[in-house]
Order: structure tokens, then sequence, then C-alpha cells
């Protein structure tokens, strides 16, 4: 029977809880409030923030109730992602004032119009989009002075005019690029600046030693800016400038010689014309030939029944590809700074050889001529987006740096197709050391091999929800092909954040983050929806299980977790874990509690399922031997006893 508990033990819950509820009600005020300032063509904003109701809370913890709000654990705003939803007038943020936990603000794709907001009310802002809007006029040189926490600003595609504010110097990403700045650039080599674009405005004179490392397409469309990383020289464009003396009057005589020599080079034009055309034919021969005699190419695995070889790859090189020299947008864009140039012709050149066929598309190892390799991926089902922020995405992806993320190199932009470039990583798939090297010389992997994939993979997720807070799955498909493994066996992520590009009724199909069993019963994955993945992935490792043999025809909701708590509570044996895994002496206890973690991370309840924080924590505290004192032994054999341990010990959880 329980006992009721001192009523003085009460009192500071009772005095905390007015404060508590009085906060929540402040932030859900201010919202609409905020709301109440904005204005749209047809229903406006009251249409786009509809689900914005007085008296309801916009969090429940990390869970957005309200459209376009970001949510950290407490409970509070982090952030508004208000785009594309044809909101108009000047943006006023005075009500945004009493949220202290905002830090990102996204207007992206909308009207707004007038000067720029006072930003500087919002201190603690950390990232600010306002692209593709209709603001306009100058900017207040000191308007960032005091925002010492802001790390990006994107004003990109709007009408501001006036010199760039020196306060803009030590941000990490610039987007001001298709308006109307002019002067000259202020000093911006701060060394953690990793993005800048200031294209298409009217800015003049030198570009700063410290930004000569960007690409020249940054700087583009300004007609009086020199230096590098342009190819244009400051004393030509001194010279150029509307402060040059008045042209003199050219004579008859020098006329008629200015034309005889632009008919000259006029037939030297027709002439180089006619040999790049019969060139051209000669190096689509050459291809031709070349796409015969490695019709036989190599074929590796990538994952069992999940990826299987695609047999007329060939037609990348000998079809697909070709196309690129045809298009406009067949050029490579390279997104990672200091990566070797190539273009698409040097792919077409280069030795070929076929890794395998997935969901998404078809890859391909290429070996450059006196180069590295690379792998070259074709998406079809990449059209989710339009071509400009395709661009933006992956030159947002192309920022990413992590050991246990695989870079973008470069991206080829078509309408049917894209192509992404990345390196090559010689070791394989996490699927292929675990489900496909079985009866070959490849040894299988042990237990401390395991425990540090799991806790790169968990270190790389964490950095992806860190970077991309804005999206709702910012890995989305993490299964174990998309987790590669390098010479010393550290996991590698890949093919992570492409949700948004991607055609949504395609990946509703085959990503992961949609077999969730959220998925099964609202339609669409969650915040929480890569944990679960991730949880999945645990669970593979442990069992040596492949999770696509526990789907229902592919259904969401039914999982390898249903699996593995019915074995433990029926049997509670070590049957679960695989008995290829070596070198789990003294490692069992950890075992367990990495199990334990993998069903914490697979709850079915979206509100019981575990933390990423406090997962990785979990994690990171794991160790390829158990403490003294704990007892327990794994025969290798398929069977686990445990001294002094019950299963109240050991707590499942999952509802699967």
């Amino acid at each position: 029977m329980a006992v009721p508990a001192a009523p003085w033990l009460l009192l500071p819950f009772l005095l905390l809880a007015p404060s508590l509820a009085a906060a929540a009600v402040s932030e859900a005020d201010a919202l609409i409030a905020f709301k109440s300032t904005l204005s749209g063509a047809g229903a406006g904003a009251s249409a786009a923030l509809a689900n914005w109701v007085p008296g309801t809370s916009p969090c429940s913890g990390n869970r957005t109730l309200w459209r376009g709000v970001l949510c950290d654990e407490g409970g509070r705003v982090l952030g508004l992602q208000l785009e594309n939803m044809s909101l108009s007038g000047a943006l006023t943020l005075d009500p945004l004032v009493d949220l202290p936990a905002l830090r990102t603000l996204s207007f992206k794709n909308n009207s707004f119009a007038g000067p720029i907001p006072d930003l500087a009310k919002l201190g603690a802002l950390k990232m600010i989009y306002l692209s593709r809007n209709r603001f306009s006029g100058p900017i207040a040189d000191e308007l960032f002075d005091k925002m010492r926490s802001l790390r990006k600003v994107h004003l990109s595609h709007n009408a501001f005019s006036g010199p760039i504010p020196s306060s803009v110097a030590g941000l990490s990403e610039l987007g001001l690029d298709d308006n109307a700045f002019e002067g000259a650039i202020p000093d911006l080599e701060q060394k953690g600046l990793t993005f800048v674009n200031l294209s298409h405005n009217q800015l003049e004179g030198p570009i700063p030693k410290g930004l000569s490392r960007f690409n020249a397409s940054m700087f583009e469309g300004n007609k009086n800016l020199c230096g590098r990383p342009l190819d244009v020289s400051c004393d030509i464009t001194q010279s150029q400038s509307p402060r040059s003396p008045a042209k003199k009057k050219i004579s008859p005589t020098l006329l008629v010689v200015i034309i005889v020599i632009g008919v000259l080079a006029l037939l030297s034009i027709v002439g180089l014309f006619v040999f790049i055309l019969s060139s051209r034919r000669r190096r689509q021969l050459d291809e031709a030939n070349l796409v015969h005699l490695q019709s036989a190419e190599t074929k590796k695995f990538d994952a069992p029944e999940a990826n299987k070889v695609d047999r007329g790859a060939a037609e990348y090189r000998g079809g697909a590809a070709k196309k690129a020299h045809k298009e406009d947008h067949g050029k490579l864009s390279f997104v990672r700074e200091g990566s070797q140039s190539f273009g698409i012709e040097d792919l077409l050149r280069a030795s070929a050889e076929v890794l395998g066929s997935g969901n998404f598309g078809s890859s391909y190892k290429a070996t450059l001529f006196d180069g590295p390799s690379v792998v070259v991926k074709r998406f079809r089902e990449m059209n989710g987006v339009g071509r400009e922020d395709f661009q933006e995405h992956m030159r947002r992806l192309g920022r990413l740096s992590h050991p246990n993320l695989l870079p973008l190199v470069a991206y080829l932009y078509r309408k049917e197709e894209k192509l992404l470039i990345t390196d090559y990583i010689p070791n394989g798939s996490l699927a292929h050391m675990l489900h496909g090297n079985r009866g070959s010389n490849l040894p299988p992997l042990d237990w401390p091999a395991r425990l540090k994939v799991i806790k790169g993979v968990a270190r790389g997720l964490a950095y992806l929800y860190e970077e991309l807070p804005m999206l709702t799955v910012p890995h989305g498909h993490l299964k174990s092909s998309n987790v590669l493994l390098d010479d010393s066996f550290e996991p590698i992520l890949t093919d992570y954040a492409l949700l948004p590009v991607m055609n949504r009724s395609h990946a509703s199909q085959v990503m992961v983050a949609f077999k969730s069993p959220e998925c099964a019963q609202h339609g669409k994955p969650s915040k929480k929806s890569d944990i679960w993945s991730f949880g999945i992935l645990i669970l593979e490792i442990l069992t040596g299980k492949f999770p696509a043999n526990y789907l229902r025809q592919g259904n969401a909701g039914t999982d390898l977790a249903s699996w593995v708590n019915s074995v433990v509570r029926e049997e509670w044996t070590g049957e679960v874990f695989d008995t290829a895994m070596k070198g789990t002496k003294n490692g069992e206890g950890e075992m367990l509690k990495l199990l334990q973690i993998g069903l914490g991370c697979c709850e079915a309840d979206v509100e019981r399922r575990w933390e990423l924080g406090v997962v990785l924590n979990k994690i990171e505290e794991l160790r390829e031997r158990e403490s003294d004192g704990e007892n327990s032994s794994f025969d290798g054999e398929g069977g686990y006893s445990s001294k002094g341990m019950t299963e109240d010990d050991f707590s499942f959880s999952t509802n699967n």
C-alpha cells in the first residue's frame, strides 16, 4: 500500500508547477502574437498555420505539435521553419523575444518585403535563412555585432543594397548572392568560414586574399570584382572603369585593319568548330569500343536480397552518361574544398566496375586515369525539388565534415537523373561483413570490432542531428549496407540526408525511416525514426540476422526487435547473439547492455523511445570487457547463462 507523501515534501513542486505552466503558456502566446503579424496570399497565415491554436502547446518534449516549429528536448521552441507558405508583408520579430531557446529562423521562399527586420533583438540566434523573399534596402553595418552565437546567415535572392555589413565577419556561412550589394568586400578572412556566395551583386575592387580558396562561381556576376579566384587582373579592371579617359576616334585605315583581323578570326573560329566536331565523333567511337571491352564488368556484393547486382550497368558509360555531352547541365559541380577536379569525360574514360544496384539506383567504382578511385551513384527518383533547391541542399551536404560520414565530392544535375560522387572505401559495407562472407576466408567481425562500429555510427548520427536540425530525419536510410568500413574497421555512414530531394512516394516505399512503427500508424516518420533505424542496426550487429527477413511483406511496424523480444522472453538464452561473433569472453555483460540499448531505440511508442543523447551516452560507456564483479558466460553455441541475474535485472519494454 502506497504511503501518502507529507504535504511539506510536495511544497517545492507545487511552487514550481505554476512557473512551468506560465513558461509554456508564454511561448505559445508569443507564437500566437507573432502569427497575428503575418499576412499572405489567399487565406494567408491563418491557413498555413492553422494548427497554431491558442490554449494548446507548440511542443511535447522535442516532438513538434505546431507546423513549422522546431523543439528541443526540454519542450522549448528551438526554431521556426516557415518556408514556402506565401507569407508576405513586413516581418516583425518583436513577439519572438519571449522565446529564450530560439536558435534558428528560416523564412525562405515567401514574399516578405521591406527592410531587414531587427535581428539583433534575438541575440542568441545561430542560423538565419531569409533567402528568396522581397527584402530591400541597406543593412546596418553593426546589425550582427552583438549576436555572438551567430554562425550562418543566408539572404540570397532579395533586393538588399548598399555595402556588405562588416559585422558578418566571424560567420561560418554567408549567402548574399542575387542582391544589389555594392562597394568592396569586407575582410572575411576568418578561418571558420566554410561557405560564402557573393555572386550577382554590384561589388567592386579586389577580392580579399582569404577568400581566394573558394570557387570562382561564388563571385561571378560582379562586373568590377578582380583578383583570385576570378581570372581577372585588378589592373585590367581599373583600366576599364568609368573613370578612364575618353576613347579616341578610330581612323579609317585602322578601321580597315580591324575588319580584316575580324574576318581572319571568324575563319579561324569556323575551322576550330569543324575540328571540334570531328574530334567529338572520334571520341564517341572510342567510348563505344571501351563499353564493348568492359561489358564483363566485375560484380560486388552489397546486401543480400535487398541489393542485387545491376547487370546492365554498362549503360551508364555507353548510354545515359553520353547525354551529358548534349545537355546544358552536363558539368560536375564540386562541393568539397580541396578535392581533385575532374569532368564527366574523365569518368567516361575511367575503368569502371559495378558495385551493385539498390532501391535508389546503380553504383559504380570509377578509377580515374592517374587519379583516385571514386564511387558514382545514379539516382532516378530524385526530383523532389527544383534545380536551385537541389544545388543548395548538395552544397549543405558538402559542408558536413565528420570522421564517420562519407563526404560528398561532387554531383551532376540532370532532369531525369542525378549523379552523386563520393570517395571509394575498399573494405565495402557492414552488410557484406555480417552476411556476405559466410563460408569465405574472411574472418567474421568479433565483439570489439562490432562495438567499435556501433560507437562510430552513434557519433556520426549525433553529428547529423546537430548539423541538420531542420530535417525530420537527418539520415533517413540508416542500414547495414549504408555503413562502410575503412581499413581500421571504422564505420562511415553514406546515403544520408537525401529525403528532402527524393520523390516522396518512392521514399515512402524504400527508405528505412518509413519502416518505423509510427509510419504504420500515421504514415510519416518522426524525429525519432532514425533512432528506431539505429536500434534495428544494433540488433542486426548483435544477432547476425538480416532485418529484411523480419519485415512482413515490407510493412512498417514489424521488425527484428519483435523476434529478439520473443526469444528473450520465452527462453531467456543467448540464442539471440550471433554464434560467429568471437572475442566475447568477459564481455557478455556489455553485450546484454547493448542489447537493452537496441531495444530501447526500437520502442514502438515514440514518446517512450530513447532520446539520441541518452543512447549515445550509454553506448560510450560500454567496454569490450565487463568490469570485475560481473559474472556471466556465453558459450558461443547459442547458450547464455547468468549467475545471480534475473529477467527483472534486464527489462524489456518494447511493444512491437
